[in-house]
């Protein structure tokens, strides 16, 4: 009754302030609008610029310069040109690249015998001498660091090839991992910080993966460095690295600028494996413009002619074999011959800096009977386009000792750098 009669007393004042209510509300409504969008305008400005190049003043163009260094010291001493349509985001590349140059950092544990499974690489030749190296490159580099204070990420040095080599059967490898890791766990207070999410290991033969089978804490939380990343048998891509299986050292100079030479369609030979193997082989292995095998071209046929059909070849079938993997895959690419994947489930190694459309075909292995007409679907200008990028590629698919930029042990440190952001501790 009180706030009725002072409206009906005075309606005058009582009317006055409505109007100035009714005001208020539409100005300060306008006032938040207007903040709101200059909010936006400064946040898409910073955003953009964050996916800059950090030379802001140049332009991109389809070839950017990357630093060169092969320690952050490096940086401003030495300038390669690298292209860019080989790489999904080239600018990010670039800016992590540095990044990961001056920043990371690797502690790798002190413990075990070097002469028995621990430390050292067994050989640096072979099909699986990408295990050997990483061993061999991580303590050549500047991303070691002899303060665990200081790491990102904590390597755990036991070598399942060396391992193999030396006999041990696949129940004793299991044991032998089990209790190196149970006893690292016991004396440092690291890995009970993330459980072990900071933590990897290196395996590029198939059975090593599986040495570490009895560690389901290591399988589910650790970061697996490994030639066989089938995601269908768990690998976790986003948590998980593809290392390249490379056969080194290469019987034959590399590959590229030579497509006059090249005038067999595609070419294939090896065991026969694996169903997809089978299927190929039977399908096309009397076809005049294929160049398929039922076996392993026989040495006694003159030396190295198995290397030197890839000079002569426009697309190298790379079927999988055991595993989803195949070392023909980085063959093709260093003798310039561009790669098929035939091989469902296999997460490509550096697939997510990589555009491996640019310079490979990714089939499906269901597209095995189409295979010639995919093949000739390919244009002369499309092919010389894969040839190109195949050839810019290729540096990044060599190990070397000493590492050098942009090789294969950086890309795979750049791989584990880009994993280390989500578990830091």
């Amino acid at each position: 009754m009180a706030t009725r009669s002072i409206f009906s007393s005075n309606p005058t004042m009582a009317q006055r302030r409505i109007a100035a209510l009714k005001q208020f509300v539409p100005s300060f409504t306008q006032s938040l609008l207007s903040l709101a969008c200059v909010a936006l305008l400064c946040l898409t400005y910073l955003s953009l610029r964050s996916l800059s190049p950090s030379n802001a003043s140049t332009p991109f163009h389809r070839s950017m310069s990357f630093s060169n260094a092969s320690t952050p010291q490096d940086v401003e001493d030495t300038k390669t040109t690298i292209s860019s349509s080989i790489y999904h985001y080239p600018e990010v590349f670039l800016r992590n690249y540095g990044a990961m140059e001056r920043d990371f950092k690797v502690y790798i544990y002190p413990d075990g015998d070097p002469k028995t499974y621990y430390q050292t690489p067994r050989k640096l030749t072979g099909k699986y001498c990408s295990e050997g190296y990483f061993f061999q490159n991580i303590r050549e580099s500047h991303f070691r660091t002899d303060d665990p204070d200081q790491a990102d990420l904590f390597f755990v040095p036991v070598s399942p090839h060396k391992m193999r080599g030396m006999g041990t059967s696949y129940e004793n490898m299991t044991i032998i991992v089990r209790e190196y890791v149970s006893g690292l766990i016991q004396k440092y207070p690291y890995w009970n910080r993330t459980l072990g999410a900071d933590h990897f290991f290196v395996a590029c033969q198939d059975v090593g993966v599986r040495a570490f089978e009895g560690l389901e804490m290591m399988i589910k939380n650790s970061i697996r460095v490994v030639c066989s990343p089938s995601y269908n048998v768990g690998y976790v891509p986003h948590k998980d690295v593809a290392l390249p299986q490379i056969l080194q050292p290469f019987a034959l100079p590399a590959g590229g600028n030579d497509i006059e030479n090249r005038t067999i369609l595609g070419f294939w030979a090896g065991h026969r494996n694996s169903k997809i193997r089978v299927i190929l082989a039977r399908v096309w292995e009397n076809d005049t413009e294929l160049a398929i095998s039922n076996n392993r071209i026989n040495r006694a046929t003159g030396p190295l002619v198995y290397q030197r059909r890839f000079y002569s070849t426009k697309f190298c079938i790379c079927p999988g074999g055991s595993q989803v993997n195949s070392a023909r895959i980085m063959d093709s690419i260093h003798y310039g011959c561009i790669p098929v994947i035939l091989s469902d489930y296999y997460d490509l190694p550096f697939n997510d800096i990589l555009d491996w459309s640019k310079f490979s075909l990714i089939l499906k292995e269901k597209d095995v009977y189409q295979l010639k007409d995919i093949l000739k679907s390919v244009s002369h200008e499309q092919f010389v386009v894969l040839h190109k990028n195949l050839v810019e590629v290729q540096k990044h698919f060599e190990w070397h000792s000493p590492p050098i930029p942009y090789d294969t042990f950086h890309m795979t440190m750049y791989e584990l750098w880009l994993r280390h952001h989500v578990i830091r501790y």
